[in-house]
């Protein structure tokens, strides 16, 4: 299983390096790794949610017969169901590969943050389609752009913490 992650890393990583020397002056190469497979997870999650919404919910609420999700929040957590798994991948074996820390304490600390990050999404996605009568699709788009920007600092300076921050944050 290990020798297959790491052929999915090694197709992956040149991809990614291939379009980096343009952003050079603007981020670093880890930076500029997370933002194209946080970019590439994203139009997933997009896509997923597109589908899900439009398509898959027919555009009808989703029973679970003690509860009914409206169709904007179950498309939401088809979404993460998807998402979820593929992002911790990138994120575990393309960005953070630097971080020492055991993988079940670091997927522990990643679904803490997706966690998080989802009930952030769905709070922001109740209110602007509920009370602000956004459509559901742009919505979801502009919540994801909050969202982001708080992902990607917790991910970097918690569940993917490099070894030398560890060490540094001991010794203060």
């Amino acid at each position: 299983m290990r020798r297959h992650i790491l052929t999915a890393r090694d197709l992956i990583l040149p991809l990614i390096d291939f379009f980096y020397p343009p952003f050079r002056r603007v981020m670093n190469l880890q930076t500029f790794r997370y933002a194209a497979s946080g970019a590439a997870n994203t139009l997933l999650g997009f896509a997923v949610y597109f589908v899900s919404y439009e398509y898959i919910l027919h555009q009808k609420d989703l029973s679970l017969g003690f509860y009914a999700f409206k169709r904007h929040s179950a498309a939401l957590f088809i979404s993460f169901c998807v998402t979820f798994p593929v992002g911790f991948f990138m994120a575990k074996y393309v960005v953070f590969s630097d971080s020492k820390m055991r993988g079940t304490i670091q997927l522990f600390r990643y679904f803490m943050i997706c966690l998080f990050n989802l009930a952030l999404n769905f709070i922001l996605l109740k209110i602007l389609v509920e009370q602000a009568h956004v459509y559901a699709v742009l919505a979801q788009f502009l919540t994801t752009s909050i969202v982001i920007l708080i992902s990607y600092l917790a991910q970097r300076h918690y569940s993917f913490r490099a070894e030398e921050e560890t060490e540094n944050d001991a010794t203060n």
